[in-house]
């Protein structure tokens, strides 16, 4: 849901209640449902009991876990790598301090899964208490985004809001210029002070996993609900089975002689034994109807959430490019997330660099450049040998880009132009030596 506002109208009280209203709701019939799902909280748990004579399992398979960690583990296990324009050593410097004061890597990392589970996060600047610029996320529970209505859908207001201990809700808005802060009591009532933030636009980025923000398994959590409704009945059938009741016919019984069988273990009766009935009282098997459904569902989930299953037994054995190639959708998945993460991250440092703060010139944002690296498993000795062979025919930039073992291709090289100096200092003074010894 996008939350949009005409850029010729203010954002009155009665026009946030609404933007609230809806953002509420929002997170009780969706966001909920989601984070229910990834923290094994499924609708099975709270099916109505069956009789006590029943078996009633009720287990949980949680896929949604495996596809967001699995995802983010690809995505973003390898931390992003930012790489500055030669000549800009400054900017350099400082982004490195902005990202390690705001253990930048585990924010990254944790926005990432955000936005697999919701389908968007936020992002939020501020200037702490030490001076310095400081950087957090927020999940859509804690706020939302207003947009003008025009074409480019450009950041109007961005609304935080919490609960404190009593349950009054407090929020604040952020402007272009300003944060003002309010409390919900019955209506809206706003602080008397507000705070100029001092960045040149709202001081908040939306990411997002994909242009429509729908989450990674969002479009399979149906599939997931019916998974675990036919595995948990999978597991009553076992029970029911490991229980059948003792049938019996011909010759009646006391308590004693029941009692007997059941825990001895052994019948043994007098008369007519054509007449005699002894055997379990079944119900027709549905074993292979159950199998079949639960193998389908599972193929589905992965195949329809793009994710690899990377815990089955047949993908351990691949190697090279069979394994890319089992690999290859949820690439493209990761592409597509990897576009929208940096757009957001371009965002994120022309924001910090309009700041007097930082004391950076406000448009030196364009000279960093995010890598990332998708997380594949890595053959050092096929990459190589890739390496090798691609020698004299790309740069050398390109060609350390083929080894996953090298962070950076800039400070690799710089690294064996140093080597060969020294060794061509060392060849230099060998050669001195022999030439001077020759003379004499």
């Amino acid at each position: 849901m996008t939350y949009r506002l005409a850029s010729d109208k203010e954002l009155t009280d009665a026009k946030l209640g609404e933007f609230i209203a809806r953002h509420n709701g929002e997170c009780v019939f969706r966001y909920e449902r989601l984070k229910n799902a990834y923290e094994t909280d499924y609708p099975i748990l709270y099916e109505p009991e069956k009789p006590k004579w029943k078996p009633d399992n009720r287990i949980v398979v949680n896929f949604a876990k495996y596809i967001v960690d699995t995802m983010i583990g690809f995505f973003i296990g390898n931390p992003i790598k930012l790489s500055v324009n030669e000549g800009h050593e400054t900017v350099e410097k400082y982004v490195e301090f902005l990202d390690q004061y705001n253990d930048q890597d585990d924010n990254n990392a944790e926005l990432s899964k955000i936005c697999s589970i919701y389908g968007k996060g936020y992002e939020m600047y501020y200037v702490d208490d030490k001076g310095n610029i400081g950087i957090t996320y927020l999940s859509p529970f804690d706020g939302f985004m207003i947009y003008d209505d025009s074409v480019l859908c450009k950041e109007r207001y961005f609304v935080r809001l919490y609960y404190d201990a009593e349950q009054v809700l407090h929020g604040s808005v952020s402007d272009d210029v300003k944060v003002r802060w309010f409390t919900m009591r019955g209506k809206i009532v706003w602080d008397e002070k507000d705070k100029i933030h001092g960045f040149d636009g709202v001081p908040v980025t939306e990411y997002v996993e994909n242009a429509e923000k729908i989450g990674i398994f969002e479009p399979v959590l149906t599939m997931i609900d019916a998974y675990n409704k036919a595995i948990s009945e999978k597991a009553n059938d076992v029970d029911y089975f490991a229980d059948a009741y003792l049938k019996i016919l011909g010759v009646y019984l006391d308590e004693d002689e029941v009692k007997h069988i059941r825990d001895d273990r052994i019948i043994n009766f007098d008369g007519d034994a054509e007449n005699l009935i002894v055997d379990f009282l079944q119900k027709p098997d549905g074993d292979t109807t159950q199998e079949h459904l639960i193998e389908r569902l599972e193929k589905l989930i992965f195949q329809i959430s793009m994710v690899a299953n990377i815990s089955d037994e047949n993908f351990g054995t691949s190697s090279g490019i069979a394994l890319k190639y089992k690999m290859l959708a949820m690439s493209n998945l990761a592409k597509t997330k990897e576009r929208k993460f940096t757009s957001g991250m371009n965002r994120r440092y022309r924001l910090i660099f309009s700041n007097p703060v930082s004391g950076m010139k406000k448009d030196d944002w364009v000279h960093i450049n995010p890598h990332f690296t998708p997380n594949f498993p890595a053959n050092i000795l096929e990459e190589s040998q890739i390496a090798g062979n691609l020698d004299g025919i790309v740069s050398q930039d390109t060609q350390l880009k083929v080894l996953s073992i090298v962070d950076n291709t800039q400070d690799e090289i710089e690294k064996i132009e140093t080597e060969q100096e020294k060794i061509k200092a060392a060849d230099s003074v060998m050669t001195q030596m022999f030439t001077n010894q020759a003379k004499f």
